[in-house]
């Protein structure tokens, strides 16, 4: 049976629901235009600055929000990490899709996006398959130690100026990997991850791919919000 909002609304006392209002504007308020004072709030939101104080520090404490040292509100951790969550791992694939379908049709090796996991592991969400008769196959819903490897250095951010890593033999016998960080505001969302046989990636074809892996991680981040540009420097 469906349940109308009004009636849903109509059961919390409206004071309640008044304060929960007031409290949503400010957190708007501050995502949409930090750093910004407690005046700034205040007069956007048409608030008392006692009120506004009150539920800023409400918001602080729950992590909604933070104040800096100069006084100024801006995001807290708390709405970067539901912001990432709230893009959900299907929408993320779905970006994804055109960077990994490139860089197959640029190399010809298997292109890979890939999240992290429970613990310190990393998790192979979506894949497009190499064209070559010898091309690594599906990793897809796998989960692997992230420790010393490429696409663990990626999702941690520890990458070379170049934006990428390329890593021969490390989990797999015979296999290359180049890995680039896909960046969202706030860190990192995803990484790229090449995987293809040793024997036909040189040093000089690697840097190739890795220019191309990259240049595809940017290009997801850009439709996340990142500058990745800027994130690198």
């Amino acid at each position: 049976m469906m349940v109308e909002r009004s009636s849903v609304l109509s059961a919390v006392p409206s004071g309640s629901t008044r304060t929960v209002d007031r409290a949503l504007d400010l957190l708007a308020v501050v995502c949409e235009h930090f750093p910004v004072s407690l005046a700034e709030c205040s007069r956007r939101c048409d608030l008392p600055a006692s009120t506004a104080l009150r539920l800023l520090r409400t918001l602080t404490a729950a992590g909604f929000v933070a104040r800096d040292e100069g006084g100024a509100f801006r995001p807290g951790a708390t709405v970067l990490q539901l912001g990432a969550r709230a893009l959900s791992r299907q929408s993320l694939v779905e970006l994804a899709e055109p960077s990994l379908a490139r860089i197959v049709e640029r190399t010809g090796e298997s292109a890979y996006l890939v999240v992290r996991g429970t613990g310190d592991t990393a998790l192979y969400l979506a894949v497009a398959e190499g064209t070559h008769p010898v091309r690594h196959t599906s990793w897809v819903g796998r989960a692997i130690e992230l420790a010393d490897l490429a696409v663990g250095a990626a999702l941690r951010g520890e990458v070379p100026s170049a934006g990428y890593l390329a890593q021969r033999d490390r989990l797999d016998p015979d296999i290359t990997a180049i890995a680039a960080p896909v960046r969202r505001p706030g860190g990192i969302a995803a990484a790229l991850n090449l995987l293809g046989p040793t024997y036909r990636i040189d040093t000089e074809t690697a840097h190739h791919y890795g220019r191309i892996v990259s240049d595809e991680a940017a290009v997801i981040g850009a439709l996340l919000g990142a500058d990745a540009l800027a994130e690198a420097t």
